[in-house]
């Protein structure tokens, strides 16, 4: 059988095929700018926080802080996406020895970055859920946007998202054991 090296050139449908990855790369462009709108929403939160502060309720402000808690965590779900994905799927960003080189870099893969993703989807349904919590309190007043319903279903939401987590997590350290038991 015929070692593959650097310099041997791909047939044209294999090399298609291949460089096909790149289509990917609008998608993580794309990205950016959604995470440039979340700065945008985070510092417009910031600012109605900080330019109506003393009118505020302790759970107001609260509730505020949690919403930018929120788009942080959704921001840096987004930094996992465009970084682990374009590393693992497009092209190697080549940071090895960059002082800022983030540390779950080095030994991301496909079923790493799965694992990672579904955790911080699991952090930002908490966020989302103590809102919810938070102003159940005022279920049944005048103006109240909740209802026992609502908590309900978001509280069924987030066990199956902890579950599917769960799974995820399980199916990745069993996949692992087997490449480490496999001969090579």
């Amino acid at each position: 059988m015929k070692e593959v090296t650097e310099r041997t050139p791909l047939r044209p449908l294999p090399y298609l095929i291949f460089s096909s990855r790149w289509l990917q790369l609008p998608l993580y462009l794309g990205l950016i700018i959604a995470q440039c709108v979340y700065v945008f929403l985070f510092l417009k939160e910031l600012w109605h926080l900080v330019s109506h502060a003393g009118d505020f309720s302790e759970q107001q402000i609260m509730l505020v802080v949690l919403g930018l808690i929120d788009v942080v965590m959704i921001s840096n779900l987004l930094v996992m996406v465009i970084v682990g994905g374009y590393e693992t799927f497009v092209s190697r960003l080549r940071l090895e020895g960059h002082p800022d080189q983030p540390e779950w870099l080095s030994h991301v893969n496909a079923g790493v970055l799965k694992v990672k993703l579904a955790m911080a989807i699991i952090g930002i349904s908490s966020i989302h859920l103590l809102r919810v919590f938070i102003e159940a309190s005022r279920m049944g007043s005048p103006g109240a946007t909740i209802t026992s319903e609502a908590v309900m279903w978001q509280t069924i939401i987030h066990s199956i998202f902890i579950l599917s987590a769960i799974g995820i997590a399980h199916v990745d350290r069993m996949t692992q054991g087997q490449h480490a038991k496999a001969p090579h």
